[in-house]
């Protein structure tokens, strides 16, 4: 059985869209469980998730199903105890030393180095960062930095996008200036 700790949702601010998440205790660990709904320029897209996240805020594992415009979906992502990767049981060479996904689809799969990040400081992490369509899984180095509160200075350097976070109590982002913003 899985007790919630926190549940959010979200609504894309850059087009129609909105997220939907429940973090869960599971087993040692965590569990992230989200229903992306959103339309882009493949058409609809509709993703429910799973991300399963060990003791130390890492991922282990991640599942996305659905549809995303004409496309059926079935991605997932796996990180083997020596810090190798898999997507669909295929290895993934490129992503060594990715500590999380990064669902380019949601906010939510910030939460993992979210979490990690000290009270004060900066942190660097490395994220199996998955885009649609495809999937593609490449990559992303992406540093934190908060100086207060929960304001966090976010950049991705393979993109150099760079922007100010804010994020609530339990890590989750509850605005990325542009893209999403938490709903009630």
């Amino acid at each position: 059985m899985t007790e919630t700790i926190a549940t959010l949702r979200w609504r894309a601010l850059d087009r129609d869209g909105e997220d939907k998440c429940r973090l869960a205790h599971l087993g040692a660990g965590f569990m992230l469980v989200g229903h992306a709904r959103f339309r882009d320029g493949a058409g609809w897209a509709a993703l429910d998730y799973v991300v399963r996240i060990g003791a130390d805020w890492a991922t282990l594992s991640a599942d996305v199903t659905g549809r995303h415009g004409d496309d059926d979906v079935a991605v997932k992502l796996s990180r083997g105890a020596g810090g190798d990767w898999t997507l669909n049981s295929v290895p993934q060479p490129q992503l060594a030393g990715c500590e999380d996904v990064d669902f380019a689809f949601t906010p939510a799969t910030k939460l993992m180095p979210l979490r990690r990040l000290p009270d004060v400081g900066r942190m660097t992490a490395r994220a199996a960062w998955l885009r649609f369509p495809g999937p593609q899984v490449t990559p992303l180095t992406q540093s934190y930095t908060r100086e207060r509160g929960q304001i966090v200075a976010y950049h991705a350097a393979e993109t150099d996008y760079a922007t100010q976070l804010a994020v609530d109590t339990e890590g989750f982002v509850t605005i990325y200036p542009g893209l999403w913003e938490a709903d009630g």
